[in-house]
């Protein structure tokens, strides 16, 4: 039984093929977001299939998560990135017990029970100072890529404080700190742990370890260790941690899936 996950992305379309008999990854696949995301989202499934060796009547359902997965015309239903991201959590991480999801637009922490369902989350989409775009804009400022940003903190000194908690504020900030002679290494270490202090607030009190990062933000080097001061607490990547949605959607599909439903 082969199903399929699509976690259309703000910034990244992923698509993931499960054989959910073997449980076994046929295929895991990243593109970047553009403006014709249904075709981008059917060009990838199609790509991934043919290289497999299968085609569409091979799959027995599909199911679609995150920002834009009302626009994708293959799935056979959609299903909300909270719970697709804990399914994926659940598959590589079964003792895991909260995870941060940070991408592009939005961040979220979760906490789960002990079967893995979602018991609570609180979710920041309103301002993009906790959201891979702040990133984004303050590496375009330093003139660094995003990969390189937790490089640049990890030569850090002194780490400069970052006040504002509004993207555009803190962009002007930056702005401001670097017109005073401080150095590039510095306002990176200070803009990952406002970062992290950021969602650390958004999470509150008593986040339960095992804690699993995942999203696009989480393979920013330097990002899981600001977390883990913030929180006072480990906070470990999860693998592949940009595929995590597409993997939870994958097994979501696999449950739900007609085929499935008979057999029990």
């Amino acid at each position: 039984m082969i199903t399929a996950g699509i976690d259309a992305g703000s910034r990244a379309i992923k698509v993931v093929l499960l054989d959910a008999r073997q449980d076994r990854v046929l295929a895991a696949e990243a593109v970047d977001q553009g403006v014709q995301q249904d075709a981008l989202a059917t060009e990838l499934f199609d790509r991934l299939l043919s290289e497999n060796g299968l085609g569409r009547g091979d799959v027995c359902r599909i199911v679609a998560t995150g920002y834009g997965r009302n626009l994708v015309s293959l799935a056979d239903t959609t299903i909300t990135e909270i719970t697709c991201h804990a399914a994926g959590v659940r598959r590589v991480k079964p003792e895991a017990r909260s995870v941060i999801d940070i991408g592009g637009q939005d961040s979220k922490v979760m906490r789960l029970d002990a079967a893995g369902g979602v018991r609570d989350f609180a979710m920041n989409d309103r301002c993009a100072a906790g959201t891979g775009r702040f990133l984004e804009v303050v590496a375009q400022r330093l003139g660094v890529r995003l990969d390189e940003l937790g490089e640049r903190a990890g030569r850090s000194r002194s780490p400069a404080f970052i006040s504002s908690t509004c993207v555009v504020f803190a962009e002007t900030e930056i702005v401001g700190l670097l017109a005073s002679g401080t150095s590039p290494e510095d306002i990176a270490a200070g803009v990952l742990q406002s970062f992290a202090t950021r969602v650390a607030a958004m999470a509150g009190r008593g986040l339960e370890e095992p804690i699993v990062f995942t999203g696009g933000v989480a393979l920013v080097p330097g990002m899981a260790a600001a977390l883990t001061e913030a929180l006072g607490r480990p906070v470990e990547i999860a693998p592949d941690p940009r595929m995590t949605g597409a993997l939870g959607a994958a097994i979501l599909a696999a449950r739900h899936s007609p085929s499935n439903v008979r057999n029990q």
